[in-house]
């Protein structure tokens, strides 16, 4: 990985390059991933290829002086890894838990070879803290379970301490938290609380807003909405879910709908909400996932 993240590359095609070529991850999973069409995944692919080829890089493992450079690409290469990995993007399978415990290992190992890096420690801590859910986050029948059904006390508290430990760390060795120690943060949050109304959503609300300052993305403000929610009530989010909207900046994924549809339930306005489940569903590549939204859709009853 350090040897494909050349600096030569641009960062997407950096990441896009090595997930392809030292991942394995295929161009659709990829695209699902950045949410970008898949055509455009291949064309990062195919001009990172001819920029190596055209400026004649050698393929070797640069000096450790020159690895803090390549740093980022690796930390976004292993955390497209893992989150295929405890989300999949399409397929039977909500987890693919040998991709997540394979980033987790390659996360150990960077930690060991850049140990004075807090991002890799927050990395590091994101996997664990989420890995840790893994147990509870299927039924018997592979069914997704959602975090406000799960039950807590399958959660992996080896995971959980081990987590909360490289978020310390993170946080020793930075000025304030990066991307990584941030998402982390956020999921410390979760680990922490007791079930889902004691979890501290308003601290959750102000993590994501920090999360929007360093590394702004669509599905970040998507996330502070449903922390807003949890905080002070489905009608401000709704505002800021429509905002998004109409930026459309998530077009085509189902992440947008299937919040907005939960806000809209939760408003009253169910023929909206069932819509917007329905739409959500149809937009899902992952079949576990589909048939969750499909039957909070089918829960639904008109006034």
């Amino acid at each position: 990985m350090f040897m494909a993240c050349h600096p030569v590359l641009s960062p997407e095609a950096r990441v896009a390059l090595t997930l392809r070529a030292v991942g394995g991850l295929s161009s659709e999973e990829i695209a699902r991933a950045f949410l970008v069409p898949v055509p455009t995944v291949q064309a990062r692919i195919t001009r990172a290829k001819k920029t190596i080829a055209a400026a004649a890089v050698p393929f070797e493992l640069p000096p450790a002086e020159q690895r803090r450079e390549r740093l980022g690409g690796i930390l976004s290469v292993l955390y497209v890894i893992f989150t295929e990995g405890s989300t999949a993007t399409a397929g039977d399978s909500l987890l693919r838990t040998d991709l997540a415990y394979e980033a987790i290992r390659l996360a150990r190992m960077l930690v060991s070879l850049q140990p004075g890096e807090p991002e890799v420690h927050g990395l590091l801590a994101l996997f664990e803290l989420t890995a840790a859910r893994f147990p509870a986050r299927t039924g018997p029948d592979g069914e997704a379970v959602l975090l406000e059904d799960q039950d807590r006390r399958l959660w992996d508290r080896s995971a959980i301490r081990r987590g909360q430990a490289a978020v310390e760390r993170a946080s020793a060795l930075g000025r304030g938290l990066g991307p990584y120690g941030l998402q982390a943060a956020i999921a410390a949050c979760h680990a922490a609380a007791a079930s889902v109304p004691e979890t501290d959503w308003e601290r959750i609300v102000l993590l994501y807003e920090a999360l929007g300052r360093v590394a702004p993305s669509p599905v970040v403000e998507l996330n502070r909405a449903v922390a807003v929610a949890m905080a002070h009530g489905p009608r401000q989010a709704l505002a800021l879910v429509d905002e998004l909207a109409a930026s459309a900046r998530l077009s085509g994924s189902h992440l947008l709908p299937s919040v907005r549809g939960e806000l809209l339930a939760r408003l009253g306005r169910t023929d909206e909400a069932r819509a917007e489940l329905e739409l959500a569903a149809r937009l899902c590549g992952n079949v576990r996932e589909r048939r969750v939204l499909l039957r909070k859709a089918g829960e639904l009853h008109g006034p």
